[in-house]
């Protein structure tokens, strides 16, 4: 079993980076990957962890989606217009 090469992401994008000298990603792009859920974390007290395998893997692959778009939209609640009225009623919009 092969461990995992676990980074802080401030790690991984000094290993991005000695792997390729002119990237253009930066810590903030790879945490705006982890907030938006498309690379996995674990949290080590105040630290996010990620695989930098899988970062690296991503990125060779960015568009290739575990889901599919019908099941992301599958995620969305749909609320009916009676219903909408009346939550905006009882916050005192209407």
């Amino acid at each position: 079993m092969k461990t995992p090469r676990m980074r802080t992401i401030p790690q991984s994008a000094e290993e991005l980076k000695a792997l390729d000298q002119n990237t253009s990603l930066t810590e903030c792009a790879i945490r705006r990957l982890v907030d938006q859920g498309k690379i996995k974390c674990v949290k080590a007290g105040r630290k996010k962890l990620i695989n930098l395998d899988q970062l690296i893997n991503y990125l060779s692959d960015p568009f290739a989606e575990d889901a599919p778009e019908e099941a992301l939209a599958k995620k969305e609640k749909v609320i009916s217009l009676e219903r909408m009225e009346a939550y905006k009623k009882n916050i005192g919009i209407l």
